[in-house]
């Protein structure tokens, strides 16, 4: 795992110390080695921060140059099948006069021989490259299929930048870091910046399983070319969804452990988090068959009980045999990390996972260097509860007369939080729905609308009319305004599950995972989100998927050969904190000075009226705000941060 950057600016005079300064800013990413290649004839750098996971050689050295000369390559993630790639590209091409066993080289090869899309169809792996090609002038950059790696690039000025974090970009004398009014409105609505965008204009992100082809100097930038379709994976998959139960949980299992196999593959210590989750304990559970020693997992617990999955962790651990570590943090130790948020994830992002996220692996990072996380079972295996509670009140409740929707959602919307929480509490754990005081008002709020795309649009946005928010914004459409380019699929259900798969998964959960682990130097890989799993998830029927009202059924029927089925039955609970109570609590001086009418007008970002209407009824306990208030207090903290350089 490694951060990579570089830019190209023929016609400016800049040194190639610009491009030690840009690699220095992503220096966490890659704290073991690094090195430059600069072309002054060019004006085009490459540069590269190693974590040093596989072939901790000098033989795993990147920028990494072909034996030829034409090829120079900087590359973060790793190829879990390079071994494999390795053997046939000896059985095409001949002796290779290997100089390591890194998977870069590896990679290298592949690209010199088959060419880039030829090599990306045969990589199993996470990653975010960038080769240039001598011979055609034409620097490639490609990222892994889920998008699990970021790649950032653009234009900025005269200079053509990219890199695995924007602040490595930033840290160019010539970049302008002008924020995009626009993209700021994609932000209030998913709470994260939805790619292709990024927060600043001119720089993008490149989409998931895309390369894009750079000629001239960095200014004839082409349209990213799809390498593998996801759509079209879900629409043929789906349409020949059928088989036998018994026959595809023997299919999963096998899968599941090759996948997880092959993400063992290390030179250095490796564990995983483990939550107690159906996701992570899967994940661990087929670590520990595969291990000869007990493998190290890592949890969070939190003394707020609703919060609290250390002991379901530590449950399943003693359970599995594994060299458990747990670590209780106080409302203190999480709150500090708050300041650091805006380094950490480097651009706006207010998903409040984002802090237990980082404390599991700054606790993981003391014994391991890399750690498998169980990321994308909700995704591929309808985990979520909105695709039960939100899909059957869709069913049951489209067909009511609009009057009739529009009383009733008033009445969800105004429903007091604590009373709900206080009846939560009173029914029995069947019967309880996490996080219930929340999802009635946003259920309330998609209730009047007559098409499933446009009610799942409104169903997972944060801000309903950010333009609203943001004074000079017109907010891009994405792929959720779009139902004619979906693909063709049985329902809404697996139309969301595909949805989320296309961008809430890479934009949300994945930004989330990499970023609070490179911030502490630590790999986290992802089996769950194996190519060969995705694909196979599009060939499960709905069925057995979502059965008897639960969830990743047939994920569950893998996980009962290795845990006890009464060990993991329990209601779903989520990885977050009290923002909610903290805003009214410790945090609220804080919120207050970063939501003072005078100086969000000042700043010129956001419309204060609304959000100081939003504040006002948080704090007095009239209206539950905090998922709002936390994507304006995560910008205020980012442009706090970054002010400097915009």
């Amino acid at each position: 795992m490694c951060g990579i950057t570089g830019f190209w600016a023929p016609d400016t005079i800049i040194a190639p110390n610009a491009a030690v300064q840009m690699a220095q800013r992503i220096v966490s990413r890659g704290p073991d080695d690094s090195g430059v290649w600069f072309d002054k004839s060019l004006g085009l750098a490459l540069a590269h921060r190693r974590l040093s996971i596989i072939d901790l050689t000098p033989a795993g050295h990147q920028p990494m140059r072909s034996p030829c000369g034409r090829y120079v390559l900087v590359y973060n993630g790793e190829i879990y099948n390079h071994q494999d790639l390795r053997k046939e590209l000896e059985q095409e091409g001949g002796a290779f006069a290997w100089k390591g066993h890194s998977d870069t080289e590896t990679l290298l090869a592949a690209l010199r021989h088959w060419g880039i899309q030829g090599a990306l169809e045969r990589l199993n792996g996470m990653f975010a490259f960038a080769l240039w090609d001598a011979v055609d002038r034409t620097l490639y950059l490609a990222r892994d299929r889920m998008g699990e790696k970021p790649l950032y690039y653009g234009r900025s000025g005269d200079v053509f930048l990219f890199g695995s974090e924007l602040k490595a970009l930033t840290a160019h004398p010539d970049c302008q870091g002008e924020v995009d009014r626009n993209a700021l409105a994609l932000y209030l609505r998913h709470n994260c910046v939805p790619s292709p965008w990024s927060i600043y204009k001119g720089i993008y992100k490149l989409p998931p399983a895309h390369f894009v082809t750079i000629r001239e100097g960095g200014k004839n930038i082409g349209t990213p070319v799809c390498y593998w379709n996801l759509g079209q994976i879900a629409e043929q998959g789906a349409s020949k969804a059928d088989g036998d139960a018994r026959q595809m949980i023997d299919e999963l299992d096998s899968l599941l452990r090759d996948a997880i196999g092959q993400r063992m593959m290390a030179d250095v210590p490796l564990g995983a988090f483990l939550s107690g989750g159906y996701d992570s304990t899967t994940v661990a559970a087929l670590m520990q068959t595969q291990s000869d020693r007990p493998i190290k997992t890592f949890s969070i617990g939190f003394h707020d009980a609703d919060f609290n999955e250390a002991q379901h962790a530590r449950a399943v651990a003693e359970h599995l045999g594994t060299d458990h570590t747990e670590l209780y943090v106080t409302p203190e130790e999480t709150m500090a990390v708050i300041p650091k948020l805006p380094v950490i994830y480097d651009e706006p992002f207010a998903d409040s996972s984002q802090i237990p996220t980082f404390l599991v692996s700054q606790l993981a990072r003391q014994q391991v260097t890399v750690a498998l996380s169980g990321d994308g079972g909700d995704e591929l295996f309808c985990g979520y509860n909105r695709y039960a509670m939100g899909y059957q009140i869709w069913n049951k409740l489209r067909y009511l007369p609009r009057p009739l929707r529009q009383m009733l959602s008033t009445v969800l919307n105004h429903a007091p939080g604590h009373t709900l929480d206080a009846i939560q509490h009173r029914l029995p754990n069947r019967f309880k729905v996490s996080n219930l005081a929340d999802r009635l008002p946003k259920l309330a709020d998609v209730l009047s609308y007559q098409d499933g795309q446009s009610f799942y649009r409104r169903l997972i946005s944060h801000f309903k009319t950010p333009d609203d928010i943001v004074p000079g914004a017109t907010e891009p459409d994405t792929i959720l305004c779009w139902p004619e380019r979906l693909p063709k699929l049985s329902g809404l259900r697996e139309q969301m599950m595909y949805l989320d798969q296309m961008t809430y998964l890479p934009d949300d959960i994945l930004t989330k995972v990499d970023r609070a682990s490179m911030a502490v130097s630590l790999e986290a890989r992802v089996p769950l989100l194996d190519h060969r799993l995705v694909e196979f998830a599009w060939r499960v029927p709905t069925k057995f998927k979502y059965r008897n009202g639960q969830g990743k059924w047939l994920l569950r029927q893998v996980l009962y050969r290795y845990v006890p089925r009464e060990l993991m039955e329990r209601p779903k609970q989520g990885f977050g904190v009290p923002i909610e109570h903290w805003l009214r609590g410790p945090l609220r001086d804080w919120a207050e000075e970063l939501l003072d009418e005078h100086r969000l007008r000042e700043e010129g970002f956001f419309n204060p009226a609304p959000i100081r209407t939003m504040w006002k009824e948080h704090v007095t306990g009239k209206r539950r705000w905090h998922y709002y208030l936390w994507d304006i207090l995560m910008f205020q903290q980012w442009l706090n941060t970054v002010s400097s350089s915009l």
